[in-house]
């Protein structure tokens, strides 16, 4: 075959690979192709269409169909466990008999029907009652309710509530504008709240900070009220009067001016000098040094100082002008002296308020009140301290063995003195002038019980002084839910006449002596009477609960214990 031969282009036969009989006419006469099927390869017959359409949820082959009243086996996603029983469910499933319905007396204060609430999941909450409105009349804005909410707890976060009654607060206004699905958190320096319209829904969060504290319970009541509107459902409050009120509170001056609140501080210290034996002149004494000591702390104040250096310079008259009667020979008792000024200045609010906040579950909120004590208390320490260690040094003899002599000899005086501080003490929170008497017999009650169980009983301090901080809680729930208000007008000023003024001071006079064992032992004992008050006041309003009618057969759910882990 010569070149051009084979440049020649190929047959079809030729290209396909199959061979055919010359002409293109096969063997049988009939034509072929290059698609034709080769010879002994057999086809695979064609499947008849379905009668119907496939679905991926149909059954594979093979696997047959679950019988009807056959049971599944075991470790089916849709079969209960072999352990399960219908007629003794375990908690984990939901009862045969359904989930109980939570029915509240509309008759209750607010703040019980809020915290039963706050303690249920979102989905067993009960649903708040339609609110009837026109049709064509549009539901208030979410997002100024929820502005509303958060001005609501940062006046009663700044007041000194307890983080427990804040949220109730916050829960309570927005439930009274139908937003149910809400959660409010509360920390020391910071609120926030968020509402979720539905489960398909983006949740609306808002938050505000808490930059400003000041005491004043006359606003505090003030804010209570407007909440116990808002959440009476008889009581139509609309978004701009709730506004309005709120702004007119926040208008309102101090019932009392800082003149009456540096002589009320004046007559505090005098009154408690009386409590651990003080005459006149120990009673005029300390006066006049808690008064020096509070203008020099507004002083302080007004030049922008932090609270700390405020407490500091507080704390230091009464120390000196007791050192300076001493110096001078004067027959008195400086120890008295000094320790009426430390009670004007014990911060046994914030610390009342954090303890409360530790036992109801805020743990963040009472770590930062506590805090905040520590380091008030400190910038007493040292204010005292460095005078007592000047006073030392000087020659200034205080015995501190000698120091509380017949302290308990005196039953009627001192309970007239506890009663004064009581009231002296409300003057200072600001208190509404209708619950200033309330308060001074509060007080009064706490120290009878107090001087009847260690002086005439022998009983320690620290369980006299539970046991008292626990009437004076007692008295002062039943007394707020009498009036719809909040409790701590009714306890924080009664308080006053136990706080450990005195174990203070015979600590940092040990210290100042050079005597480190006994200073510690004192300060130990101040410690543990601070906590006896915290801790019993929070009892007494526990125990309080426990004989008022809640709203539900579980009443307020608490937190369950974790057995150590």
């Amino acid at each position: 075959m010569t070149y051009a031969e084979d440049r020649k282009p190929r047959s079809d036969a030729a290209r396909s690979g199959y061979a055919r009989p010359a002409g293109g006419v096969a063997a049988d006469g009939e034509t072929t192709s290059e698609f034709a099927i080769p010879v002994g390869l057999d086809v695979a017959p064609v499947a008849e269409p379905e009668a119907h359409t496939t679905s991926e949820f149909a059954v594979p082959d093979g696997l047959a169909p679950p019988q009807p009243g056959a049971a599944e086996p075991e470790g089916s996603a849709f079969s209960p466990p072999s352990t399960y029983s219908s007629r003794h469910a375990p908690p984990a499933f939901t009862p045969p008999s359904g989930i109980p319905v939570v029915r509240l007396a509309k008759e209750l204060p607010w703040q019980d029907r809020m915290r039963t609430m706050l303690r249920m999941p979102v989905a067993d909450r009960p649903a708040p009652e339609p609110v009837h409105k026109e049709e064509d009349e549009p539901g208030p804005a979410i997002p100024r309710v929820l502005d509303l909410t958060l001005r609501i707890g940062e006046l009663l976060l700044a007041g000194g509530e307890g983080a427990e009654d804040v949220e109730a607060a916050m829960f309570a206004v927005c439930r009274s504008y139908g937003l149910d699905r809400c959660e409010p958190n509360v920390t020391f320096t910071l609120l926030s709240i968020s509402y979720q319209p539905s489960l398909v829904d983006d949740p609306v969060t808002a938050s505000r900070t808490v930059r400003r504290r000041a005491t004043d319970y006359t606003r505090l009541a003030a804010v209570f009220r407007l909440v116990d509107d808002l959440s009476d459902p008889e009581t139509a409050v609309s978004l701009e009067e709730a506004y309005g009120r709120l702004a007119e509170i926040r208008r309102n001056r101090h019932p009392y001016s800082g003149w009456v609140l540096t002589g009320a501080a004046g007559l505090l210290a005098g009154a408690a000098s009386v409590l651990v034996g003080g005459d006149v002149v120990v009673f005029v004494a300390a006066a006049l040094g808690a008064m020096l000591g509070d203008r020099l702390a507004w002083l302080c104040a007004g030049r922008g100082l932090p609270e700390f250096y405020q407490f500091t310079v507080a704390a230091m008259p009464p120390a000196a002008i007791g050192i300076a009667l001493t110096l001078a020979g004067v027959d008195v008792k400086a120890s008295a002296v000094i320790t009426g000024g430390l009670f004007a200045l014990l911060p046994g609010r914030a610390l009342v308020a954090g303890v409360q906040d530790g036992l109801t579950g805020f743990y963040i909120t009472a770590a930062a009140r506590l805090l905040e004590v520590m380091y008030l208390y400190v910038g007493i320490v040292v204010g005292v301290l460095l005078v007592l260690y000047f006073g030392v040094q000087l020659g200034a003899e205080l015995s501190p063995d000698a120091a509380m002599a017949g302290a308990g000899e005196r039953p009627y005086w001192q309970t007239g003195a506890a009663m004064l501080l009581a009231l002296t003490f409300a003057v200072l929170l600001q208190q509404e002038r209708s619950t200033v008497l309330l308060v001074t017999l509060n007080g009064g009650v706490a120290w009878v019980v107090y001087g009847a169980m260690h002086y005439a009983g022998e009983f320690s301090p620290v369980a006299s002084t539970a046991v008292a901080a626990g009437l004076v809680g007692l008295f002062g729930q039943l007394l707020s839910r009498y009036r719809f208000a909040s409790a701590l007008p009714y306890t924080t000023a009664a308080i006053g006449p136990l706080l450990p003024g005195s174990a203070t001071y015979f600590g940092l006079l040990a210290f100042a002596q050079n005597d480190v064992d006994r200073g510690l032992v004192g300060l130990t004992k101040a410690a543990a009477l601070a906590m006896a008050i915290a801790i019993g006041v929070n009892l007494g309003s526990e125990i309080s609960r426990l004989f008022l009618r809640i709203g539900s057969a579980e009443g307020r759910r608490a937190a369950k214990r974790t057995r150590g882990f």
